[in-house]
């Protein structure tokens, strides 16, 4: 079993992925829901983290250190950077704090300086802000974003022709790396029994609101 597919069934087994009824933040109602938030164990971090790693290693980017934006991106980075050193690959990493702290060390980035192509760690993408407020931090910085890395990339249309993901990669000319996309998802639900009564319903989902198959 390839990676992709492992991470499918480990989100499901940690009840991260769920079928069923959804309305997301845009109104749409989805047959399926992904709560990276319920990572909250440590052993379900951990191999989240090994997830991440794997992704990373197998992109050939280059990287001279992480970042994760707050909030959810604080815990990824942290561990995700514990997951590369365990490889061989021990990168500095940093993160934000939400509101500048004007005593002690002061600033907004805690961690490690901000140098080099950075890799921005985060859950997933919906509006982008996150991955925008973490651009402008790096290049405030002196440092180079060179790349972003997601859980799942839902390939799901925006309120126009792009996802959500192709607009990060158009609007700052850096890759989005997903762990897993909903192909994926539905390779993983056309392949287990248990679970293939819901493959219709995601995939007359992503036929009225995923991608062009050439996108």
């Amino acid at each position: 079993m390839d990676s992709r597919q492992e991470f499918i069934e480990f989100a499901v087994a940690q009840e991260v992925l769920r079928f069923g009824s959804f309305t997301t933040k845009a109104g749409r109602l989805s047959p399926y829901f992904f709560n990276a938030g319920l990572f909250n164990n440590g052993a379900a971090l951990g191999r989240l983290a090994e997830f991440y790693a794997q992704a990373i290693i197998a992109s050939g980017i280059v990287v001279d250190g992480l970042f994760g934006p707050a909030y959810k991106g604080i815990p990824l980075v942290a561990a995700v950077a514990v997951a590369l050193a365990r490889t061989g690959r021990n990168l500095p990493f940093s993160f934000n704090r939400k509101e500048a702290k004007e005593h002690g060390e002061g600033g907004s980035i805690v961690g490690a300086p901000l140098a080099g192509r950075v890799l921005i760690i985060d859950d997933v993408i919906s509006a982008g802000t996150s991955i925008r407020e973490s651009v402008a931090l790096i290049c405030a910085a002196g440092a180079s974003p060179c790349g972003v890395v997601i859980a799942l990339d839902r390939m799901e249309r925006g309120s126009g022709e792009w996802s959500a993901v192709q607009e990060v990669e158009q609007n700052y000319g850096i890759p989005v790396l997903a762990v897993a996309n909903l192909d994926d998802l539905l390779g993983f639900l056309r392949e287990h029994p248990d679970f293939t009564q819901h493959e219709v319903a995601v995939a007359h989902y992503r036929q009225a609101y995923g991608l062009a198959r050439d996108s």
